[in-house]
């Protein structure tokens, strides 16, 4: 009871605070033209989208400041800062006038806001990777620890349906002028109850022991130094996993609208569909990974994903039967799925306890800000330029380069450093 409990704690957190991250771009079709007022609809998605990779940029800095402060005085103080200064950036983004109110102001205040959630969720990626990663059992760390990524996309599917509650309680031009706002309220609000939560949280054996030992703990120096084999794995897994998560995910939505041609609802409830059908497969996938090992997942989501995600995205692109869309981003993020769901628990099991949450945080916020977070940009860069489908060919790269990575590579589920069971 003790161990569910913690994860119970750790998840709700971890969802709370991916929520108020993808509101934004949950929301972005309907404030850009607030914030941005000039341009067509792709100016003003390329400009929220340049926002959207400035917070992820803010991710590194909050990896290196939280992982180091997790690592030296506790995964529970992490979590609970994290999620406090994630409560803050969504009150000031519901709150701040557009530009028709406060001219440039308004972008520059919007900018400030994601910075201080990137802050916020590059601290609790790895806090929270490294937390439910040592609270699980040995023989379950695969499907417990794959709640890090149902929790992440349930955020993500509450902002849309946040989004679509309001969409069909309100209607489009109350959305357009004020209905946007909304989800950053709740957002904020529920990262007061996660705040609760998360100060009645138990610490991890794993950082009580490793306080314990009297090494030195939470060292930059001796990440890059001792680790670096791990360290540059950790950026080769990410870089692939995260861009092709935010294609399929977050700019799916914008793809779907502006190259698809269909409708922002239509869009919206569809990238609401299949993010139910992914977030159902993530423990189903870490159980599994629990059985025949880390390596062969990782395999099926790199190697699959080199292979289909040109066919994949050149379909959608023409395609006219939701039906038809539905099913075929469906089959694409399950594939997906076999890196999502363990990439926290195989993250987490390449590092000694001492500098897991900095090994965790760092090279994950470094890669996923560099690839993951320019993800919508890049993409909306090719459409501007006419070349989109080159998008197409940059994500198969990335994900071959994954796929080398994983080939030499140790199955971390036989060979784990995390010795608490």
């Amino acid at each position: 009871m003790g161990r569910l409990k913690a994860i119970v704690a750790g998840s709700v957190g971890n969802l709370v605070e991916w929520y108020d991250w993808y509101a934004y771009s949950a929301a972005a079709l309907y404030f850009a033209p607030v914030f941005f007022p000039q341009g067509d609809q792709t100016a003003q998605l390329l400009q929220t989208a340049a926002v959207f990779a400035v917070g992820f940029f803010a991710r590194p800095i909050g990896a290196w400041i939280m992982g180091r402060y997790s690592d030296r005085f506790g995964r529970k103080r992490a979590l609970i800062g994290s999620v406090a200064l994630m409560c803050i950036g969504s009150l000031v983004i519901a709150f701040t006038p557009g530009a028709a109110q406060i001219g440039v102001a308004a972008p520059i205040i919007l900018v400030l806001a994601r910075i201080l959630q990137g802050l916020a969720l590059g601290g609790e990626y790895g806090a929270s990777a490294t937390y439910m990663s040592e609270v699980a059992g040995k023989s379950y760390r695969g499907f417990w620890s794959s709640f890090n990524y149902v929790t992440l996309i349930g955020g993500q599917l509450m902002a849309l349906l946040v989004l679509i509650v309001l969409r069909h309680s309100i209607g489009a031009e109350a959305m357009n002028e004020w209905g946007w706002r909304v989800p950053f309220v709740v957002g904020a609000i529920l990262a007061v109850v996660a705040f609760y939560l998360r100060s009645r949280m138990e610490e991890s054996q794993s950082f009580v022991q490793a306080k314990a030992s009297g090494v030195e703990l939470g060292s930059t120096k001796m990440l890059f130094k001792n680790y670096p084999r791990q360290t540059l794995t950790v950026l080769g897994l990410t870089a692939g996993g995260s861009l092709t998560f935010y294609v399929y995910t977050t700019y799916m939505q914008k793809f779907l609208t502006n190259t698809a041609g269909f409708t922002r609802d239509e869009a919206t409830e569809l990238s609401a569909a299949t993010l139910v059908c992914f977030m159902l497969a993530q423990p189903l996938i870490g159980w599994i990974s629990d059985k025949v090992g880390r390596k062969p997942m990782l395999l099926m989501a790199f190697g699959g994903g080199a292979l289909i995600t040109w066919p994949v995205m050149t379909t959608l692109a023409t395609a006219s039967s939701m039906t038809a869309v539905f099913f075929i981003l469906l089959g694409a993020m399950l594939v997906q799925a076999g890196y999502t769901a363990i990439n926290a628990v195989v993250k987490a099991e390449l590092y000694p306890s001492h500098v897991r949450t900095l090994g965790v945080a760092l090279p994950y916020a470094l890669a996923n800000a560099t690839f993951g977070g320019t993800a919508e940009y890049v993409a909306l860069w090719f459409k501007s330029a006419g070349i989109e489908s080159g998008f197409f060919i940059y994500s198969s790269i990335l994900m071959a380069l994954g796929f080398l990575v994983v080939l030499t590579m140790p199955d971390t589920r036989r060979h784990s450093q995390i010795q608490e069971d």
